[in-house]
């Protein structure tokens, strides 16, 4: 009904002045998109307003913007290059992958890795498969999101909202992501297990509409067919983790 708010509601933040807002706004329409709200701060930092306007993702370009969201507590990605050919996606569907560790979920597992090396950190998965991880920077966004693909399921038990994890993990790492995943109560429709294969084929497989990880070489990879966001975390973008045998 008129009036009601959305589900998703899209929050333009910008740096340019107020006077820019009209190109801005007439571009939207022009496009026939639904952005209806913002901000325009004349060169200011928009970081506070991440959380004055209660924002639950942030994407940017700026790196800056980005980890301030961060630290107002959005999920938040720097976004990558686009696609120079992207795929064709269905447009009755929206279509978000996650990596796991460092991004929906915490980044203890890679850090065992990092720290102690493979035989540790397969020790640590199998001894702990059905302890549910902690939360990562998307965590909550993923269990936001969840709600939102229960709102558009239909009868058959298919929905809208389609979510999908694309980890370098592979068995038996991989059991630790489905029951976190269960305790959670946040299904995901696809998982990919790749271990040391690339994941952007398997992106451009489920034709995703945009998928976020914590590791610059896997976003770069990505971007050659979806766009995608860099998560800030804990690892040097010349120094990749890959927790599989």
């Amino acid at each position: 009904m008129e009036g009601e708010r959305p589900f998703v509601e899209v929050v333009l933040l910008s740096r340019n002045s107020p006077d820019l807002s009209l190109r801005a706004f007439n571009s939207i329409q022009s496009y026939g998109l639904g952005i209806k709200i913002g901000s325009f701060t004349s060169g200011r930092p928009i970081g506070p307003y991440v959380s004055g306007w209660a924002i639950d993702l942030f994407l940017s370009n700026e790196d800056t913007d980005v980890r301030a969201a961060v630290e107002a507590g959005a999920a938040a990605a720097k976004l990558g290059p686009p696609p120079a050919n992207p795929i064709e996606i269905a447009e009755d569907e929206v279509r978000i992958a996650f990596d796991g560790d460092a991004v929906v979920f915490s980044a203890e597992s890679d850090e065992i890795y990092k720290q102690q090396g493979l035989p540790a950190f397969l020790a640590q998965e199998r001894d702990n498969a059905t302890r549910p991880m902690s939360g990562g920077p998307f965590g909550n966004f993923l269990k936001k999101l969840s709600i939102l693909r229960d709102i558009y399921m239909d009868d058959k038990g298919f929905s809208k909202v389609r979510i999908a994890i694309v980890t370098a993990r592979n068995a038996p790492a991989h059991a630790r992501v489905v029951h976190t995943l269960r305790a959670w109560g946040t299904p995901a429709d696809e998982a990919h297990f790749v271990g040391t294969y690339e994941k952007a084929p398997i992106l451009k497989a489920c034709g995703a509409h945009i998928f976020f990880d914590d590791q610059e070489k896997h976003v770069l990879g990505a971007s050659a067919v979806v766009p995608a966001g860099h998560v800030p975390g804990p690892h040097q973008a010349d120094a990749p983790v890959i927790p599989a045998a």
